[in-house]
């Protein structure tokens, strides 16, 4: 569990200077483990973050897939 703690906090930093990479990596990691409330909130951060950049075109893309 430290690990993949480590490597989640790992991706979240590099999420912060990569126009949003690792919060999207980070973000399907959570949609693969069906945790889609969480996945939701890092695809808004990226939204907000990086809107003009690819991820927050992916992100758009995947918070609309995900409406209920």
């Amino acid at each position: 569990m430290k690990l993949f703690l480590t490597a989640l906090a790992a991706l979240v930093l590099l999420g912060c200077s990569d126009g949003g990479r690792g919060l999207y990596e980070t973000a399907q990691f959570e949609e693969q483990q069906r945790n889609i409330k969480h996945a939701r909130s890092l695809y808004e951060e990226i939204v907000r973050k990086y809107p003009e950049s690819d991820f927050g075109a992916k992100a758009k893309a995947r918070l609309e897939e995900l409406k209920d």
